[in-house]
């Protein structure tokens, strides 16, 4: 492949190698520091020897290699937090679950959870200790307070809490996810615990919030809807905590989603707008220098303004790239460009490759780059509006070829119309972004006409009212689809496979081709080989019951929900389509289970449980049942003791303290989550 024949990507794609084998292996940081000396000093010998010898040698490239997968390495190793000796979970460790004194500075506003408000802080000091690094803070929600402030400095007294894992089979893993941000704890309190401290000190995540909200406020007098006022903020200003949850699954089941996150397509256009601004700075003396200045600053100050997110860090990184290159009159190839980009970003942030704007931003760039002109030229035309349609369509499908895979993995839909508001929006993004960014400098000189905000008010409505009727439309919206990571590495090969076969249509690019599709059946014929088998699951449903006994490729569904269309939103949902299982079938709760081999004995609030020559090898206890916990193990003698969800938190634990001096084993799903039976 001609894209491998620059060593700029080659280089990347082994920093990239590194930064994956950092995370997931715990290398010594003396040890990874070693290594990447050695392997510095070995690659830093080989090319003086191939330049004194003026002699081509393998070795120079083959070290060059290593030592960039071992500076992957080696970046993630420091820029994690935990290896400084002053990080705060060194000092927590010695007394977990103590209260502690902590100070601790708002780094980051997160959009709020239904009983919480939640920021993600910076731990300045505990009980008097100076310390390092980042927890989740999550504050009771109450209607009387205002929201903290980014950079604002408070003392409270309270304890450090571990980060829950998931308590269902294939839930959201919202412990890894920040953890990828370098979060390792929470805290919880309430606004009347926070004693505010007088700070002088100012951040740039700071800064750039006191400029949101400014420009929010000059704003506040021209009468916004709030979804209006929400998707300015998120086009324009990179913040999207205040959309709607109605209008945010609206841009999502039309698969525009990508149009409300700040990203090359945004930073392009405000590319566009100030380049033509600052054009007759070119004329000047030195002016393509100073306009490359001007455009990068301008284009950073914005990134910092947008919050840093991967997206907009990506796209500003590229684009920055670029317009340096142009301005100094220097050649240009996209794929290394993107390369280059990619590889500062990660320089300075490796866990962004993790981040899922970050995974799809590049994937769609790249798929733009290498196929949009193939498509293109499948019909050429004179005329203005058709040719710009045309592209439109051949850019947004170009996208889509390289984001489907990793989409259809992590939100397991696929919008088929999404041509359709890709058609209609992005041609006006252009338009809408150029007099957004009119409207704020207007407004915040305190001379914006009232006639130009109603009217810029009406066409981002007109847009969301657009966008809502795309994803009403619900036969074209293909939803639970499962698709898993290995289905996401064939779909690429593919993919690859299918773009070369048209590009070059000779043999050996057929080859290839009919190897991916080998590769794609073989994906299938494992997955559905490996679906669960006689499985009986009990989930973890706060305040109910829900069990699952998976047999024959699908799910007997029992609980006491009023409902259980209630639960195919979520707990069902995620376990069916993670373990591509299509029938649901639905039950009432059993008092007993015959596993096979295994029984299981279900004790709900009546707690009756006498019963004759039976020894279950499993007991749940469901809805708090008032029994005698050590009368129990002696007449029916289980193994396990399961309490679900449905039980009082007082009465679980009480019986998890019988088990303990029982030594029996003892599963909290609340805890543990869900508890699963094979037989």
């Amino acid at each position: 492949m001609k894209l491998l024949n620059f060593t700029i990507i080659k280089l990347t794609f082994c920093f990239i190698l590194g930064i994956v084998i950092g995370y997931g292996f715990n290398i010594p940081l003396y040890i990874n520091l070693l290594f990447a000396g050695i392997g510095f000093l070995l690659t830093t010998t080989f090319f003086l020897i191939a330049r004194n010898k003026f002699v081509k040698t393998i070795w120079f490239g083959i070290f060059s290699f290593i030592t960039m997968v071992l500076i992957g390495i080696l970046v993630t190793n420091l820029h994690n937090d935990k290896n400084n000796p002053k990080h705060y979970s060194y000092l927590i460790s010695k007394e977990p679950d103590s209260l502690k004194t902590i100070t601790f500075r708002v780094r980051e506003v997160l959009k709020p959870g239904n009983y919480y408000d939640k920021y993600i802080i910076d731990l300045l000091n505990i009980d008097n200790e100076e310390v390092i690094g980042k927890s989740l803070l999550n504050i009771q929600k109450d209607s009387l307070t205002k929201p903290l402030k980014v950079d604002a400095v408070f003392i409270s007294k309270t304890a450090f809490k571990d980060l829950i894992n998931p308590l269902n089979p294939n839930q959201f893993n919202y412990k890894s996810y920040l953890e990828k941000k370098y979060i390792y704890h929470q805290i919880f309190t309430t606004e009347s615990s926070l004693f505010k401290v007088k700070s002088s000190t100012h951040t740039l995540f700071g800064i750039a919030n006191n400029i949101r909200n400014h420009i929010n406020e000059k704003l506040k007098p021209y009468h916004f809807k709030p979804d209006e006022l929400a998707i300015i903020n998120a086009l324009l200003l990179g913040q999207r905590q205040d959309i709607s949850e109605e209008v945010y699954t609206s841009y999502t089941n039309a698969g525009a989603i990508h149009i409300l996150a700040i990203s090359g397509l945004h930073i392009g256009l405000i590319l566009l707008i100030l380049q033509f601004i600052f054009k007759p700075v070119t004329q000047i003396k030195h002016g393509k220098l100073m306009n490359a200045i001007l455009l990068v600053s301008i284009l950073w100050s914005f990134a910092i303004i947008a919050g840093l997110s991967a997206s907009v860090t990506r796209a500003v990184t590229m684009f920055s790239v670029v317009a340096i290159a142009k301005n100094l009159n220097r050649p240009t190839n996209i794929y290394n460009t993107l390369a280059i980009s990619m590889l500062i970003i990660l320089l300075f942030k490796p866990m962004f490759l993790f981040d899922v704007g970050f995974q799809l931003s590049y994937l769609a760039v790249f798929a733009i780059v290498a196929i949009d002109p193939l498509l293109y030229k499948l019909w050429k035309t004179k005329y203005w509006l058709p040719d710009t349609l045309w592209h439109t369509l051949t850019v947004t499908v170009s996208a889509q070829f390289g984001i489907i895979p990793l989409s259809l993995y992590y939100f397991h839909q696929f919008p088929s119309l999404f041509f359709l508001s890709n058609l209609v929006i992005i041609p006006l993004l252009g338009i809408i972004l150029g007099f957004g960014i009119l409207l704020i400098f207007l407004a915040i000189l305190n001379i914006l006409p009232q006639f130009i905000a109603t009217s810029y008010g009406y066409v981002i409505n007109l847009m969301n009212s657009f966008v809502g009727w795309i994803s009403k439309q619900e036969d074209f919206l293909f939803k639970d689809i499962p698709f898993s990571l290995l289905h996401v590495f064939v779909s690429y090969i593919f993919i690859i496979a299918l773009v070369l076969l048209y590009a070059k249509r000779n043999f050996s690019a057929l080859k290839w081709f009919l190897i991916s599709i080998l590769l794609v059946q073989s994906a299938i014929i494992y997955t559905n080989s490996n679906t669960p088998k006689n499985q009986f699951i009990v989930f973890h449903k706060s305040r109910y019951t829900l069990l699952g006994n998976t047999m024959n490729k699908g799910i007997t569904l029992a609980s006491d929900l009023d409902t259980i269309t209630k639960l195919k939103t979520k707990i069902v949902k995620d376990y069916t389509v993670g373990n591509h299982i299509k029938t649901i079938r639905e039950d009432k709760l059993q008092p007993v289970y015959m596993l096979n081999t295994k029984k299981l004995l279900v004790i709900d609030s009546l707690g009756i449980y006498n019963i004759k020559s039976f020894q279950p090898d499993y007991v749940l206890l469901r809805q708090s049942p008032k029994i005698n916990l050590n009368r129990l193990i002696d007449s029916l003698k289980p193994k396990y003791i399961i309490a679900d969800g449905s039980n009082y938190k007082s009465y679980v634990e009480g019986w998890e303290s019988v088990c303990k001096k029982r030594k029996l084993s003892f599963h909290q799903t609340s805890k543990k989550g869900a508890f699963i039976i094979k037989y």
